[in-house]
């Protein structure tokens, strides 16, 4: 179900996530380099304005020669010229400075003559200044600059920073671009290839290529359709099968039954016939009875009533049902029983189904003479074999699924009713929790090993 939220394409996904990466690399490089630089900046522009301090402060210590007051004037005007205030601080030789520097020094708390260089740094009117302030003769001076107008000036690194964000933006969306278009490619062939296995192909088939994940789906779908054209041959086969076996006695019945409207069977023919269309339709009602449970086995609402159960004991009542039956067709009743009680938690009545389930398929080929074996022993097992004419050893892959013994082995042995009762036997074990096994049995024949729970387990 859609979660109504718009759909985007992986190429612009691949895009907007290249993008994000770069944002994000460009504007951590940015922080950390403007950080870096904005405090080696600082540290170069007071560095040159502590040296262009000491020069002055040389120079107004000697102003005996009139020509060097001239030279220090010069100086000051090209430092002011250069964004550097000059400040005197009673020394009457240099100016007094503006407003602003003067707040500076008075916020940096120097006002008046100095007995000793200082340098500090002040935030005022919302930019950093430096001050370096040495003492003369004459009281003092201080030079001033703001660190945004130093050598390595930050308001610049800035520009460039931001230059370099949407370079790398840029290139973001264009390698991002490619990279989904070239992803995206291969996903458009898979997602196309599984439309039209919904329409019903099978013969679609998705190159294996790409990344190893894109590589990995396409694998997937083919392998996809394969199982889903090996299960609808299955179907079908167990369709055909079921349709021949509905068909068979449906033609019994309709025959007899015409046969004795007409009037051409009468007395004890026409006994027999009756007893022929009861048998038919005995086999009709069986093939569509397991049928059916298969179909409610499948839903949800399908209930089991998981009891304890002795599988003694269950064995034991099963015991003259199929000791009647075995002596009808030759064979011989064995049953294996535990001294103690083998509890089990399941439901009674599936139980005896699978058991009576198993043992009918076993005895329709145990030839006379030959064993029936009905067995219980712990923990939770419980086992039918036979001394039939067994499977082969590739059977047992397949043994239950629907139809595949009885198209098979239909024609060269006895077959059950549309080849659903091993599918049914393993449908209700697996249902109460239990799981089933097919394999050779001692006496020759095939053996059926059902493992139940022992403890009270959820129902599934």
């Amino acid at each position: 179900m859609s979660s109504g939220l718009p759909r985007t394409s992986l190429a612009w996904r691949v895009t907007a996530g290249c993008l994000l990466v770069a944002v994000v690399a460009v504007l951590v490089a940015a922080l950390v380099t403007l950080r870096l630089v904005s405090q080696t900046g600082r540290e170069v522009t007071r560095e040159v304005l502590a040296d262009q301090a000491d020069v002055i402060a040389a120079q107004l210590s000697d102003t005996t020669a009139p020509v060097r007051l001239a030279g220090v004037r010069q100086v000051v005007a090209v430092l002011r010229g250069q964004g550097i205030a000059v400040v005197a601080l009673g020394d009457d030789r240099l100016g007094a400075g503006d407003a602003q520097a003067r707040a500076v020094l008075a916020k940096a708390g120097l006002t008046g003559p100095l007995a000793a260089p200082r340098s500090v740094t002040v935030a005022q009117g919302g930019e950093t200044w430096l001050v370096e302030a040495r003492p003369t003769p004459g009281g003092g001076f201080a030079l001033l600059r703001s660190a945004e107008t130093g050598p390595v000036a930050a308001g610049q690194l800035r520009r460039n920073l931001g230059f370099s964000l949407l370079a790398g933006a840029g290139v973001a969306i264009v390698v991002g671009a490619v990279v989904g278009g070239l992803l995206a490619r291969p996903l458009r062939r898979t997602a196309a290839a599984a439309h039209v296995l919904r329409t019903g192909r099978r013969d679609v088939r998705v190159p294996v290529r790409g990344p190893s994940e894109v590589a990995e789906v396409a694998g997937a779908v083919n392998e996809l359709a394969d199982a889903l054209t090996r299960s609808e041959g299955r179907q079908r086969a167990f369709l055909l099968s079921v349709s021949h076996e509905l068909r068979t006695p449906l033609t019994a019945v309709r025959g007899f039954a015409e046969s004795l409207a007409d009037g051409v069977v009468t007395g004890d023919e026409a006994r027999a016939a009756g007893r022929t269309i009861e048998r038919e339709a005995q086999r009709l009602d069986r093939l569509v009875g397991d049928l059916m449970e298969l179909a409610r086995l499948e839903a949800d609402d399908f209930r089991l009533d998981l009891l304890p159960v002795d599988l003694g004991a269950l064995v034991a009542e099963a015991a003259p049902v199929w000791a009647e039956r075995c002596r009808a067709t030759g064979a011989e009743l064995r049953v294996e029983r535990p001294g103690a009680p083998v509890t089990v938690y399941a439901d009674p009545r599936r139980l005896r189904q699978v058991l009576d389930g198993l043992a009918e398929n076993a005895l329709r080929i145990t030839p006379p003479g030959a064993p029936l074996v009905l067995a219980a022993r712990a923990p939770g097992v419980l086992e039918v074999r036979d001394g039939g004419p067994g499977l082969a050893p590739e059977d047992y892959a397949i043994v239950f699924e629907r139809g595949a013994l009885h198209e098979r082995y239909r024609g060269h042995r006895p077959v059950g009713a549309g080849g659903v009762g091993l599918a049914l036997v393993h449908a209700l074990v697996t249902r109460m929790g239990g799981t089933i096994a097919a394999s050779r049995a001692p006496e020759s024949g095939a053996a059926f090993t059902i493992a139940l729970p022992t403890q009270r387990v959820m129902e599934p």
